[in-house]
Formats: C-alpha cells, sequence, structure tokens
C-alpha cells in the first residue's frame, strides 16, 4: 500500500490483544520503517523495553528514517534527559509535553500513538515500559489496542503533528477557546477519530459516548480508571432498563489506589439499576474498551473525569461487525479472570471506614482535581 493509498484507501484493523502484542508490533513496525516514524507516549521507562525501544528507533535513524518521539514530562518523570543522547545525537527530534511548571501541572499528554510511514498505525493503552511486556494475566498489566492501515493513520500522524507542535504548552492568551477538533464520518469511512484536551471541545469524546450509549443494547466495557461524569453514568443505567445489557470490567487491583476506591464510590447505583460489575484479579488492569452493539471505541482515554475532561486523550471509533464480535470475544476472557460484584453482598460487606474513604477519594478525583485543573487552564492562559 502506498502512502497516498494510506490516506484514501479504506482503514483495516487488527487487534493487539496483550500489552507484550503491542510492544512487538511497535518494534516491529519501527525495524520496517523506511521514511518516517513518529511516536507520542505518556511512560517511557529506562528499562530493557524501553531500550529496545531506543535502539530499534537509533537504527532507523541511521538508516535514514525521520524520528519525533514525544512523551510526557510528569508521565516520565523518572526518565533522565540524557536517555535520549543517542538518539538526538543521530539526529531524532525528541520532545519533552508541558514540561515541569507548578503553574500548568495538571495538563498533561496521556496519549498512546505511534504511526510509521503514514501506512500504519499503532493506537490503545500501551506506554513504553517493562510493565506492559506481558499476557496480563501471569505477569504484566492487562492492555490492549490496534494496529491500524488505511485512511485513518493520516489523520494520526497529523494528530501527532499537532501534538508536537504544542509541546512547550506554551499558548497564547486566546488559545484557550480554540476547538480540540473532531475528525468526521463520511461514507468512505468507518471510523471517527474523537480528540479531548483542555479549551473549546474538549467534552467532544464525552458527547459522542453518551450519544451512542443512548442507543446502545449491548455493551461491554473495560476501563483502567472508571469515574465517568453523571451523564454517562445515567446512559449506563437506561440500557437495563430499556432490557439491555451492561458488563463492566474494572480493576481489582491498580496502580492508581484513589482512583480505585472513587470508582467503588459508583457501584451501587450502577447495580442498583441492573449494571454487572466484574473486578479483574490476575494483574493491573490497564486496558481502555468499549464495545456498543456494533460500534468499538480503542484509545488512550479512560472512563474518568481527567481522561474525557482534562489531559490531552484520543479514542478511535470504528463500526465494523467483525471487529466488535472478536472485541466481545476478548472481553468475554477477561471476565474468566474477573470477580462479579453481587448486588445484594456489596450492599452489606464494606465498613463505615470503607465507605468514607471511597467518597473521599471521590471527591478528591470528581470535584478537587478539576476544580485546580480549570484555575491552572485560566491563569496559563492569562499569562501567555
Amino acid at each position: 500500500m502506498s502512502a497516498q493509498q494510506a490516506r484514501t484507501g479504506p482503514s483495516v484493523f487488527r487487534w493487539l490483544r496483550t500489552g507484550r502484542e503491542g510492544l512487538r508490533a511497535m518494534l516491529a513496525a519501527i525495524e520496517s520503517a523506511r521514511e518516517s516514524i513518529r511516536l507520542e507516549t505518556y511512560i517511557f521507562d529506562d528499562s530493557p523495553v524501553g531500550s529496545a525501544f531506543r535502539e530499534a528507533l537509533l537504527r532507523a535513524r541511521l538508516r535514514g528514517v525521520r524520528v519525533t518521539v514525544m512523551v510526557d514530562a510528569v508521565g516520565s518523570l523518572e526518565l533522565p534527559d540524557s536517555f535520549w543522547e543517542p538518539l538526538r545525537n543521530a539526529g531524532a527530534e525528541v520532545l519533552w509535553f508541558n514540561p515541569l511548571s507548578l503553574k500548568r501541572m495538571s495538563y498533561r499528554d496521556h496519549r498512546k500513538i505511534m504511526v510509521v510511514d503514514d501506512r500504519k498505525a499503532i493506537v490503545g493503552g500501551f506506554n513504553v515500559a517493562r510493565e506492559y511486556d506481558g499476557d496480563g494475566v501471569n505477569e504484566g498489566w492487562r492492555d490492549l489496542g490496534l494496529e491500524v492501515e488505511g485512511s485513518l493513520v493520516d489523520d494520526l500522524g497529523a494528530s501527532c503533528d499537532r501534538m508536537f507542535a504544542r509541546a512547550g504548552f506554551r499558548h497564547q492568551r486566546l488559545q484557550r477557546l480554540r476547538r480540540t477538533g473532531v475528525s468526521q464520518t463520511s461514507a468512505e469511512h468507518n471510523w471517527r477519530l474523537l480528540l479531548s484536551g483542555p479549551g473549546r471541545g474538549h467534552q467532544l469524546i464525552k458527547r459522542a459516548l453518551a450519544a451512542d450509549l443512548a442507543k446502545a443494547r449491548e455493551v461491554h466495557i473495560a476501563s483502567a480508571y472508571f469515574l465517568p461524569p453523571w451523564r454517562l453514568r445515567r446512559e449506563l443505567r437506561r440500557i437495563p432498563r430499556r432490557h439491555g445489557r451492561v458488563r463492566l470490567i474494572l480493576a481489582g487491583k491498580s496502580d492508581v489506589k484513589v482512583s480505585y476506591h472513587a470508582s467503588r464510590r459508583l457501584y451501587h447505583g450502577l447495580l442498583r439499576a441492573g449494571v454487572e460489575i466484574y473486578e479483574y484479579q490476575p494483574q493491573v488492569l490497564h486496558a481502555k474498551l468499549l464495545i456498543l452493539d456494533s460500534l468499538v471505541f480503542v484509545g488512550s482515554a479512560n472512563l474518568d473525569v481527567r481522561g474525557l475532561a482534562i489531559n490531552y486523550e484520543y479514542l478511535v471509533r470504528v463500526r465494523d461487525d467483525d471487529l466488535a464480535a472478536e472485541g466481545r470475544e476478548m472481553a468475554r476472557g477477561m471476565l474468566e479472570h474477573c470477580r462479579r460484584i453481587d448486588p445484594a453482598e456489596w450492599a452489606r460487606s464494606r465498613s463505615f471506614l470503607e465507605k468514607l474513604m471511597e467518597q473521599c477519594c471521590f471527591l478528591v478525583l470528581a470535584r478537587v482535581d478539576p476544580y485546580l485543573a480549570r484555575l491552572q487552564w485560566k491563569r496559563a492562559a492569562h499569562e501567555s
């Protein structure tokens, strides 16, 4: 497939079912690159995984491939800048998104995208870190993604370029009014690229999900960090009432304990409405997967306040019966490793202190964090 065909032809999607499969697909794509590599990620660590990626990127650069890498300054806080010296010395461009400043700490680039030669892209929850090198059952965090070819790749590449251009996070005074943007569905495309971030248009992912949930009958969701706003919770509760089914796969183990406890604050209302809740047990759950009938959503955005209203995020929305069927199969496979939350038992199983902990964590993430983020955005915009 030529680069021009990639921009105009139909998109083809292939599931990457584990973190290890995702990392291997990314390394294989780097080794095959002949023209360009764009890599945008939240976490890149100094581990055997990170070193393998750096060496593969260096080999690509030495054979003349244009290489651009951007990592988030908070997500990759422990990574020294000197780690990138071999790549920079070879002519690669390495950027830190939103370098550390207390005035704009809240806004992070949480996206994970790799685009190679404008022909192939890999999307999902995969960071370049040792935790993702596993099957999510016996070792490594549970994650997944998609390998993409076709017209969507061009939009993903253009989106990366726009993010690279704002790496320093130096916004003009009125830039906070800018639209974040969403690519539109057409007769030739079965996909949309939903983009979100601070500024005007930051609720696009939330609005698209709410509209699709309002029509859905069979819903499977795996979400690492689950704290959706009231509107999405309302739509989830309505589905069982119209004789549909909702299965939520949430974290039984989490690297962010405050998120784990805040999510549990929502269980009671969802269970009462007939929503099924399962907690994934073997490893930390990091997947972001939504299957709504024939619709598939995969990307970086979690169903929480940060994922839907604060961070720079994206979801790829695909309408495809076969892809959705495979996604439901994956979700059912995950259920084999889950503990189902029994509604009757849940109502009497937690102590007063546990409920207090859940309420406090909910307030921190649902109220305090977005309030502080709004303050920082306004101050950054006025001081630019």
